[in-house]
């Protein structure tokens, strides 16, 4: 198993402890780069693909560590567009 096949597992299995730079590994890999607005995005990360399709959540602060919700609408997204 391929180190994006276990991420993309471990994301499914609504980890608590699922950071940020994960999260952007698998967003890149399914071909979502950051949109940056302005000198600084504040605490909002947000996500594009070619099709246009954004997904957009909080940055975690003050640790790197993910919520549990955001986790799961991040799921929900990808499932929706038919991506996971």
């Amino acid at each position: 198993m391929s180190k994006i096949d276990k991420l993309i597992k471990k994301l499914l299995s609504n980890p608590k402890d699922f950071t940020l730079e994960e999260l952007i590994v698998i967003l890149n890999y399914f071909g979502f780069y950051e949109i940056k607005t302005g000198k600084t995005s504040g605490s909002c990360c947000k996500f594009c693909n070619e099709n246009k399709k954004i997904i957009n959540f909080h940055k975690p602060h003050p640790t790197n560590i993910i919520k549990p919700y955001v986790i799961k609408q991040i799921i929900a997204k990808l499932k929706q567009e038919k991506i996971l």
